[in-house]
């Protein structure tokens, strides 16, 4: 059973409320009559004082300390890391707009480009169109016209010539018959004879780049 501390006044109090024991004899009479109209007053056992250990509360005491700093760190935290993250959304942001913007950039190099190459694939094909047409017209040239009589004057065979006098006579023979001519005189149209030799006769024409030589029919 717990011990009380209880004051000897507080002990008087409580016996006087009680009253005299009537087994205890008072041969003096120092005892007090007790009224009828008194009544026992029951005295109540002081309320003892609160003590309160402070090296038992210590560490629940501690742990809420701590809790409290570490939930205002965690919240410090939190704060920080949500401005980082915004400073870093933020920084993105500007990123993907840069990108975005020199992409559109390249896009229009690149359209450029495309455009250029068309013009040159144009110019190239207008040329290559232009050079075959000049070469189709220079390839179509027309021909120049046969001179008239080369054909028959081709098949002559020279037979010979002769002095008399002063003129030189030159004979052929043109596959029908034999022909005579002077030298300077016109064999056909315009082909004259301008010149003979023992092995050659030539004749010449106006339009003829170059001048014609018949020769003795070979022998078979």
């Amino acid at each position: 059973m717990p011990k009380r501390h209880i004051s000897p006044q507080s002990f008087d109090d409580i016996l006087t409320e009680l009253g005299d024991d009537p087994a205890i004899p008072d041969p003096h009479g120092f005892r007090k009559p007790a009224t009828p109209d008194a009544q026992p007053k029951i005295a109540l056992a002081p309320t003892p004082p609160v003590s309160i250990n402070l090296k038992k509360f210590g560490p629940y005491v501690g742990l809420g300390v701590g809790v409290v700093a570490l939930s205002i760190a965690i919240f410090i935290g939190l704060e920080v890391m949500n401005m980082q993250a915004g400073t870093h959304i933020a920084r993105l942001e500007q990123e993907m707009v840069a990108l975005k913007n020199e992409t559109q950039s390249l896009q229009n190099e690149i359209l450029e480009i495309e455009d250029s190459l068309y013009d040159s694939i144009d110019e190239l094909k207008v040329s290559i169109h232009s050079f075959n047409k000049n070469r189709v017209i220079s390839n179509q040239k027309p021909k120049a016209e046969p001179i008239p009589f080369l054909t028959e004057l081709r098949h002559w065979h020279y037979l010979g010539v002769s002095q008399v006098g002063n003129q030189q006579k030159a004979f052929f023979q043109n596959g029908k018959e034999t022909v005579m001519l002077e030298l300077g005189s016109i064999a056909l149209g315009e082909w004259k004879l301008t010149s003979v030799h023992r092995e050659y006769a030539i004749f010449t024409h106006p339009k003829a780049s170059s001048p014609l030589t018949i020769k003795p029919k070979k022998s078979e």
